[in-house]
């Protein structure tokens, strides 16, 4: 007896009791769609990750001045005017390991351009931040070394910035003003979206650090070349914990720490941190995939447990098959084959379901999902495995009938 025969017999026979079919097959069902579901959300969580690593720049490190404690009060990072623009230098100087880095400083203010304003942040530094964070700009230009050293009036805006004091006008050129000084646009930033704790990146404006230095942001700022950051963008290939350590050991030098003393600055390496949520995301991936797989064990035991119901009430059958010559293998074959085709049929029904609940759960909670074609595949491998594993032994059990004593069973 070939494949096709088997199948056409085992299609037959399940449509003689199509409710208990169905019903059999609710379990495999679930479990799929489920599967997929599950897989999908999880996938889309992963994605959602990788393009905040991207979003944020891969291999950065942020360096910020460490804290101050007054009668036992510690005031918390970057209370304490610890790190400079030179020690940004001495790093990219040292360091063979950095590729750029870039000082900044930071406040708050009004950007105003006619009747239209702002309230966003600002940013000075360097030319050289274009290189570290990885943010070129969509239209226009960054500020050139000159223009940073000269303090030269210029700004670029965050696209957050441009819509909301430009609307859908190009703002390159214009003049708009800054904490109540005239800066000249000369660019417009690519989008970066939110970063990985929900901070919109693009709510933002750059300045030269010496034009915010001494015409926006001198007034509060504790010393000439103090800053509130220092990024860091290590080259490609470049080990993380080597180069952090070799940028801590040279800013203890030279700021003079003694062994005992504690660090006077504080070192955040993004790209373990953001690694660490892209590993949280891929278990969670596999714990709802585990979860769900629940189901296609659920589903599969009761596909045996039906097609034992089956050889019982068809041992007749059987009995008259083997008279007229059917040998064992043929026997176990047919029952194997019914519960495959009982098992894909589920299988294929809760492809659908899973693809439909996915695009569900992203138009209604709006989740990020990615269906991903893989997990359809491994899904529908699965419920074939379940249908062969738990349908192998009902099959075993038809093909081990004595024919007499079959024939003669009532």
């Amino acid at each position: 007896m070939n494949l096709l025969v088997c199948a056409r017999v085992a299609l037959r026979a399940l449509r003689v009791n199509p409710l208990r079919s169905a019903l059999t097959m609710l379990g495999i069902i679930i479990g799929v769609g489920a599967v997929i579901a599950m897989v999908s959300v999880g996938a889309g969580a992963q994605a959602r990750v990788a393009e905040q690593i991207r979003a944020l720049g891969s291999n950065l490190i942020l360096i910020l001045p460490g804290s101050v404690a007054t009668t036992g009060v510690r005031l918390g990072f970057g209370t304490r005017p610890s790190i400079t623009q030179e020690d940004s230098a001495a790093i990219v100087r040292e360091v063979g390991s950095i590729q750029a880095t870039a000082p900044s400083v930071r406040g708050r203010d009004q950007v105003i351009w006619g009747n239209t304003n702002w309230s966003t942040a600002i940013q000075g530094t360097t030319p050289d931040y274009e290189e570290a964070r990885q943010w070129p700009v969509s239209s226009g230009r960054w500020f050139n070394q000159d223009e940073a050293d000269g303090a030269a009036k210029v700004v670029l805006l965050g696209q957050t910035v441009a819509e909301n004091v430009f609307g859908g006008a190009d703002p390159v050129g214009a003049v708009v003003r800054v904490a109540g000084v005239p800066l000249t646009v000369v660019g417009v930033l690519e989008r970066k979206g939110q970063s990985s704790w929900g901070q919109d990146q693009d709510d933002v404006v750059f300045i030269p650090i010496w034009t915010a230095n001494k015409r926006v942001l001198g007034p509060t700022k504790p010393s000439a070349t103090s800053v509130n950051a220092i990024t860091v963008r290590v080259r490609d290939g470049e080990s993380m914990k080597l180069a952090e350590q070799e940028i801590r050991d040279l800013l203890r030098q030279r700021h003079k720490l003694q062994g005992f003393q504690e660090d006077d600055f504080w070192i955040r390496n993004l790209s373990e941190m953001l690694q660490a949520e892209e590993a949280s995301s891929r278990v969670l991936t596999m714990l709802l995939a585990a979860i769900a797989s629940v189901s296609l064990m659920v589903g599969g035991i009761g596909i045996m447990n039906i097609m034992l119901v089956s050889v019982t009430e068809r041992t007749r059958e059987i009995g008259l098959r083997m008279a007229v010559g059917a040998r064992g293998r043929d026997i176990r074959t047919q029952f194997l084959v019914e519960a495959v085709t009982l098992s894909l049929t589920g299988g294929i029904i809760g492809i659908i379901i899973g693809m439909v609940g996915s695009y569900a759960i992203a138009y209604f909670a709006e989740w990020r999902i990615l269906v991903a074609p893989e997990a359809i595949l491994l899904a529908f491998g699965f419920s074939a495995t379940v249908g062969i594993f738990f349908g192998f032994y009902p099959a075993q059990k038809a093909s081990q009938l004595n024919p007499i004593e079959a024939l003669r069973y009532e």
